[in-house]
């Protein structure tokens, strides 16, 4: 009897009160989710790098890592928070992460600093791009509110691209 009263209150609905509509928690919700999975795997992914870096510019390299992968995991609360509010469920293991995920992972044993640079300056681009998408599901179920953080976090993402982007080019080249 136990395991039943469990078992149902493990797939009952929140009730969070919203007037957003059912429809639009489970898009928002599961939009959310995958995009909080992949922020988890980017923030691992540049923490890896940001652990393994090496060479001449080891210092500079490391330190921005650790700062964007910093700014990265600040997200991830928020995003969690926010499917809660709008009565959603939110990622509840790795496991989960690794099947939403859609940032791939780099288990090389060495990767070159301008490799990484470049991987994640890739990665963030396709974050930023995944946010915008995000974004127009907010737009067409009418969440401002997500709609908002989304637009922050879309100029963060912009920033850390430029930043990659010009922390792997030659200082002598044009700014192409």
């Amino acid at each position: 009897m136990i395991t039943d009263e469990a078992k149902i209150r493990r797939a009952a609905t929140l009730k969070t009160p919203s007037d957003l509509g059912s429809d639009a928690t489970r898009d928002l919700s599961g939009a959310l989710n995958v995009l909080l999975a992949d922020l988890f795997a980017l923030y691992l992914k540049t923490k890896n790098f940001h652990w393994h870096v090496s060479g001449p510019h080891f210092r500079d390299y490391h330190l921005l890592l650790d700062e964007q992968a910093d700014q990265i995991f600040a997200i991830t609360d928020t995003v969690a928070e926010r499917v809660r509010k709008l009565g959603g469920n939110t990622l509840r293991s790795v496991g989960q992460i690794s099947r939403l995920q859609r940032v791939s992972d780099n288990d090389a044993d060495f990767v070159s600093p301008l490799d990484m640079l470049a991987e994640l300056r890739d990665d963030n681009k396709r974050l930023a791009a995944h946010m915008r998408e995000t974004h127009g599901v907010c737009d067409e179920r009418g969440d401002v509110a997500t709609a908002s953080l989304l637009e922050v976090w879309i100029d963060e993402a912009e920033k850390r691209v430029w930043y990659l982007f010009e922390a792997s080019r030659r200082g002598d080249e044009p700014g192409r």
